[in-house]
């Protein structure tokens, strides 16, 4: 086991995250890709980044500032992997670039939408945007000088903003400098008055700076992008004795938090620069210069205006099972257990499932955790409608889930007024898992109906996260699901769950076993293997025993979206461990945990990745698909995506992840084939509900006079 603790068998964490945003990346170049969606992928990456930095980045630079001078796993001090992973972004940042300018405007140039500069505008454009400009930006602009009585201005994370050279008219220096924050008031993007034509409101307002500086000459304007350390850190102590309020009170703090990143036009003179620089207060090695439009969310915007379906990958509904319409709902489930693949199988039953307790008078009790839901959530809605109607409706929000803070705060507000019991998550631990719990009476007995997911209750990133949930009503689980409840919101500590496995220290405790089990049956002559999905692995403790897997003989098929901190192909330790990663047009988010168990394989899906957060600081469940069809389910949907070989990236003994080689090969794409299963099942329903209404209507009716037919 000491061996297996070497620096080598590891791969810094950031490095291999910067690996995955690549993945990202090459599906913005891929042409088989419709347009439009490889410039959404190429925004993707800019939000990936923008977040890696205000998250990892800002950690790594706290722990300079502290003098933390522990090594990763890979064996690299915090000021190495800062030096690494800052050259190695800048590197990404100009390949983001490239695919920007060499490809993406190009291509969609050649279809009709162009993105104008100032300089190729008409007379009749710039007359327009002068009016724009005077009508709805010049009320809103504010200059801010910087001089001797006037230090630089706090500017807000993730703002642009438009630094300024100026000279005054009556004098000979060039010494006056100002800057302005864009509004964001007219959005981004402003559509020009041709069809299919749009320009930056940046560069609207830099052409008609000279409104704002009277009796200055403009002598250079730039624009740069800065984003902060936006780490939450909430105090684990008992001192606090409001959660919700130090949360709050911690948002106002992370809004001023240190400069962390600048990208700016690499237009900018070196005296502009170096202003800017010093006042923010951000080191050379991350502060970045780019040729073209500063922040490439841009994009996002400009999609928006334009109308062009063939274009965009074709739209998709999943299907929805006919067992789980709202009057069938408990019925069906109280018959067998229900396994949905989102988004090939619409979402819309678990929203019904909350919404269909919520009107049932049967109903006693709803209890939910809430990690992430989406703006205008209609499970929040039932949630409240059931309390006013006198259930009792207990929900724990995780008001702690990084840049969902507001939202959730609001909600869990929201909730309160309406009556429903919240609570705010707990003290030094972040509750991830996802499950619903219904309490139905059912003649002379109460009965159980659980939801249990690997992704969050949100209504509108389910329609673009692969994730998998299930509908049951086991007893065993039942139980479990409401002893977690006790303990997430009362004085509970039971002695053992009956099918239900809970980190912290629970899953990981668990998979040990399992993994142990796999051994002892490989070295028995005895079936053996393992096989996982999840985004990240990155638990150092984790690929120990995953490398023991592989010594001892068994085979381990891991698919893994993002962070790969284990190596493959070392001799005697990693040769029997192969790990695929899929990036496609749906984010894959489902967690399976898969283990042969001698030719009898048992399968458990999860909300845990297999990071220590989620192993040591979160609280995250893995249950078990009991049911053996459900079961050869998941192993089916598992193996549909280790044969993908279109949006398949393997990862190669020299820490590359490669896409495969398909010469002689037929196409495997695993998210257009269950695409095409789902739209298989809705026709197929479709044709039984038109059979059976033909059928209805040559029905013979009785004769209610003689009760014969005629």
């Amino acid at each position: 086991m000491s061996e297996l603790k070497l620096p080598k068998y590891y791969v810094n964490r950031e490095v291999s995250w910067l690996a995955f945003n690549d993945r990202v990346l090459e599906e913005a170049r891929d042409t088989q890709n419709p347009l439009l969606e490889r410039a959404k992928f190429l925004a993707i990456t800019q939000k990936n980044m923008d977040e890696w930095f205000m998250v990892r980045v800002a950690s790594l630079q706290q722990q300079v500032f502290v003098g933390h001078d522990k090594p990763d796993a890979a064996g690299l001090l915090p000021k190495e992997q800062l030096d690494i992973i800052s050259e190695a972004a800048g590197e990404q940042i100009k390949n983001q670039y490239q695919v920007l300018n060499r490809s993406i405007l190009t291509a969609l140039k050649r279809n009709g939408y162009e993105l104008k500069h100032a300089e190729d505008l008409s007379a009749e454009q710039l007359s327009f945007l002068k009016r724009f400009f005077d009508e709805e930006l010049l009320p809103v602009l504010t200059p801010m000088a910087i001089d001797s009585t006037r230090p630089f201005p706090f500017l807000a994370n993730d703002t642009l903003n438009i630094g300024v050279r100026l000279k005054k008219d009556d004098e000979k220096s060039e010494k006056h400098i100002a800057v302005l924050q864009v509004p964001t008031t007219s959005g981004r993007v402003i559509a020009l008055p041709e069809s299919n034509q749009v320009i930056l409101i940046e560069e609207v307002v830099q052409q008609f700076l000279d409104a704002l500086f009277q009796g200055y000459t403009i002598k250079e304007s730039t624009v740069f992008h800065i984003l902060r350390d936006m780490e939450l850190d909430v105090a684990d102590d008992e001192d606090t004795p409001n959660i919700l309020q130090e949360v709050q009170s911690k948002l106002q703090e992370r809004e001023r938090g240190r400069v962390i990143r600048v990208i700016v036009s690499a237009n900018t003179s070196k005296t502009l620069m170096n202003k800017l620089i010093k006042a923010l207060e951000v080191p050379d090695e991350r502060v970045y210069d780019v040729n073209g439009a500063i922040d490439l969310t841009f994009l996002d915007a400009w999609l928006k205006l334009i109308d062009a379906p063939t274009l965009e990958f074709s739209h998709f509904k999943g299907y929805e099972n006919p067992d789980l319409v709202p009057e069938k709902m408990f019925a069906s489930i109280k018959q067998r257990d229900y396994l949905l693949h989102h988004p090939y199988d619409t979402f819309k039953p678990v929203v019904q499932f909350i919404q269909t307790a919520a009107r049932d008078e049967n109903v006693l009790a709803i209890k939910m955790t809430l990690y992430r839901v989406s703006g205008n959530s209609p499970i929040i809605k039932a949630l409240a409608d059931a309390a006013q109607q006198g259930k009792q409706v207990t929900v724990l929000v995780e008001i702690k889930a990084r840049f969902d803070e507001e939202n959730n705060v609001h909600w869990a507000r929201e909730l309160e007024q309406k009556g429903v019991h919240v609570v705010y998550g707990l003290r030094g631990l972040k509750v991830h898992a996802k499950v619903a719990l219904v309490v139905r009476r059912e003649d002379d007995t109460i009965r159980r109906y659980v939801h249990l997911g690997t992704g969050n209750y949100n209504d509108v990133t389910a329609n673009f996260y692969t994730d998998l949930g299930l509908f049951t009503s086991d007893g065993e689980l039942g139980a479990d699901v409401a002893s977690i409840f006790n303990i997430l919101t009362g004085y509970s500590d039971p002695v053992y769950f009956h099918q239900l496995h809970m980190s912290p220290e629970g899953i990981r405790e668990f998979i040990y076993d399992k993994i142990h089990a796999e051994m002892a049956n490989a070295k028995a002559g005895k079936p053996a293997g393992i096989k996982m999905k999840f985004n990240s692995l990155s638990d150092e403790h984790m690929i120990r025993h995953l490398y023991e897997a592989s010594e001892a003989g068994v085979p381990v098929e891991l698919i893994v979206r993002g962070i790969v901190m284990l190596r493959v192909g070392i001799p005697k330790i990693s040769d029997k461990i192969e790990v695929h990663s899929i990036v496609g047009r749906f984010l894959e988010h489902s967690r399976i945990y898969s283990f042969e168990n001698d030719g009898n394989p048992e399968v458990y899906l999860s909300s845990a990745d297999l990071m220590t957060r989620n192993l040591d600081r979160r609280v995250e469940l893995l249950f078990p698909i009991k049911d053996l069809t459900l079961r050869q389910r998941v192993l089916s949907i598992f193996k549909t995506m280790w044969e993908d070989n279109v949006k398949t990236r393997v990862l190669q003994d020299n820490g590359v992840f490669e896409k495969i080689d398909r010469r002689g090969l037929s196409a495997s794409n695993s998210q257009e084939f269950f695409i095409a299963a789902s739209l298989a099942e809705q026709i197929e329903l479709q044709q039984r509900e038109e059979a059976l209404h033909r059928r209805r209507d040559f029905e013979p009716i009785n004769n209610p006079f003689t009760g014969e037919e005629v």
